[in-house]
């Protein structure tokens, strides 16, 4: 059961962001992957809500947010931004999944004062150049999407080896189904105007100062354990965590286990002591655990 949440709509360059938060205290902002929406997050809400301001939103172009104007320029940074603005609030903890990871380590390359923690799910990262074999896999999506819209491309999407792990798990492939059929695949027949950060978050690792958790699942594609290795050995004091059995749709698959690591997380920056992570030394000698 979740909890009831209270929503709104955060207004910035034409733009209309929706939001739910609950709770409150030290605000947490959960941001979801692409193609998905806020409601990535569902078995999160309940456990957060208890232990903070959970807020979650969905990305310009997903959800209930607007879809971008074609030709129009935004920016993923500036419309989070607006989110903690109109919340009131000057600070966060960001949680972000997949393209959300990438949107919250850019956030906290750009504004590190409004940056509390980092916790990177599965994460991009821009200034990244996914494999061969991952923009392969995605042509059959795109193509179809292109000529008979996302309706037709859902099925070839459900299938993609990305969900392989999630589709393991009856209920968990069902919502994660729900979810996906509701994406507009806006971003398959346009070109995104999405401002991109220069320099980009690869070339700038070492100026992230927030305290910093990176998770990915054993399971998830390649790609993903390489971008993870990267942020873990090149932010400063960051902490790499592999979740047995999941795959790329950890909050999901593995709700548990992921609400307890990032709670632990969270103990660790406010038992005052940032170097320490559930009890454990935070050095970049020891970037991997098993949890």
């Amino acid at each position: 059961m979740i909890m009831d949440l209270l929503s709104g709509y955060a207004d910035v360059n034409d733009a209309r962001l929706y939001y739910e938060t609950a709770g409150a205290g030290s605000a947490l902002v959960f941001i979801h992957g692409l193609g998905a929406d806020g409601r990535v997050w569902d078995a999160q809400v309940d456990f957060f809500t208890r232990r903070g301001q959970f807020i979650r939103y969905d990305l310009r172009g997903f959800g209930r947010s607007t879809l971008p104007g074609e030709g129009q320029p935004y920016s993923h940074i500036t419309d989070l931004l607006a989110v903690l603005d109109s919340l009131g609030l000057p600070s966060a903890t960001l949680v972000g999944h997949s393209l959300g990871g990438a949107i919250a380590l850019d956030f906290a390359l750009s504004y590190p004062e409004a940056t509390q923690a980092l916790v990177l799910v599965d994460s991009v990262m821009s200034g990244f150049e996914m494999s061969q074999a991952w923009k392969d896999s995605w042509a059959p999506v795109y193509s179809q999407a292109v000529v008979g819209g996302m309706a037709a491309a859902l099925p070839i999407l459900l299938e993609h080896p990305l969900f392989s792990p999630a589709n393991t798990q009856p209920a968990v492939a069902s919502r994660l189904a729900e979810i996906l059929s509701d994406y507009s695949g806006w971003h398959a027949m346009h070109a995104d105007p999405a401002i991109e950060l220069d320099p980009p978050a690869i070339q700038r690792l070492c100026e992230v100062h927030a305290p910093t958790l990176v998770v990915v699942g054993e399971k998830d594609l390649n790609d993903f354990h390489v971008i993870a290795s990267l942020l873990a050995n090149n932010i400063p004091g960051a902490r790499q965590v592999l979740v047995p059995g999941a795959g790329h749709v950890l909050p999901m698959e593995a709700p548990d286990r992921f609400n307890h690591l990032l709670s632990g997380f969270l103990a660790g920056i406010g038992s005052g002591d940032k170097r320490h992570y559930a009890g454990q030394p935070h050095s970049n000698e020891l970037t991997s655990q098993i949890y």
